[in-house]
């Protein structure tokens, strides 16, 4: 690491309490905590990065709870501003033949009230990391959100600090043609894009994973990595790609895959991988991480990430 780069990673977004479904009839719900940005820097932490958050939450109980469990799992938050007016929020996850379905009771949280120029707060914890993590739902969960973390994106590229941008796509959040516009803006900001199939379908009509890749560096991505679920990842650097086979599992909450999968990729690249090895590792990160329930409960820690590739 840099002399000026004392951390590696640094997220930004909306952390949330989450009650995940772990039986239809009666219904049962395990309580435990998520929020895409933060799923990535516990994952991250865990694979030995050095990680911090920022945020707005709640002075309420489960904002305590969510810096005990930030605290228990060594990611920093001496940056998180609290808020006194307003909750933090929570969402439910349920699970059917369909996969794995989100609902939501967000509205004006903590998070949602971030202000542009928060990123201005924040821009000591940004430039001293080497990667910025934002998400689309970074930007989709209000209108000053999105301006906060435009701004923090506009704070790392100034700063030598890397950008890595998960689209992750919620069209429950916003209206999609605002989310285009949101999101190929944000894509034109990073270095590193990570996509899912599902979500540039949504977004563009492209369905192959050729094109994807190819708009993404049209967009200013100058790396892509696009998840392809159960069938791997695609890696392209713009001038080699790579494709990382999936891995067969018994998967009962794909959850927080895709946020595994970042933070794990954002850690090895920290710690020296390449993109391809780094990708190959987080694959293999996600593919154990469906295995239980929850959005961090499950999230492997390097030895048992090791393990299965060694399989």
């Amino acid at each position: 690491m840099s002399a000026d780069k004392t951390q590696d990673i640094v997220a930004l977004g909306e952390a949330m309490v989450e009650f995940n479904q772990t039986q239809a009839e009666p219904p049962l719900y395990l309580q435990g905590f998520g929020g895409d940005t933060s799923n990535a820097a516990i994952a991250a932490a865990r694979a030995g990065a050095q990680v911090a958050y920022l945020t707005r939450l709640g002075t309420d109980r489960w904002g305590d709870r969510l810096m005990d469990v930030w605290h228990s799992e060594n990611v920093n938050t001496a940056a998180v501003l609290r808020d006194a007016n307003a909750p933090t929020g929570m969402y439910f996850v349920s699970h059917d033949a369909q996969g794995h379905h989100f609902s939501y009771a967000r509205a004006g949280s903590a998070a949602s009230r971030m202000q542009a120029a928060d990123a201005a707060t924040w821009h000591s914890a940004i430039s001293a990391s080497r990667w910025l993590h934002v998400s689309g739902i970074s930007l989709a969960i209000s209108a000053s959100a999105c301006d906060t973390a435009l701004a923090a994106m506009q704070v790392a590229r100034t700063s030598g600090t890397r950008v890595a941008f998960d689209s992750n796509l919620r069209l429950s959040l916003w209206p999609l043609a605002r989310a285009q516009a949101c999101i190929t803006h944000a894509i034109g900001l990073c270095d590193l894009f990570l996509p899912s199939l599902e979500d540039i379908t949504a977004l563009t009509g492209l369905t192959e994973p050729q094109a994807i890749i190819d708009w993404s560096h049209a967009q200013g991505a100058q790396q892509v990595v696009l998840k392809l679920g159960a069938e791997g990842a695609l890696a392209s650097d713009g001038q080699t790609q790579r494709r990382v086979p999936g891995l067969a599992v018994q998967a009962v909450d794909a959850t927080g895959a895709g946020d595994c999968f970042a933070g794990n990729l954002l850690a090895r690249l920290s710690q020296g991988d390449d993109l391809w090895t780094a990708t190959a590792y987080a694959n293999a990160a996600a593919a154990l991480s469906v295995q239980g329930y929850g959005a961090v409960a499950p999230l492997p820690r390097p030895d048992a990430v090791m393990k299965y590739l060694r399989s």
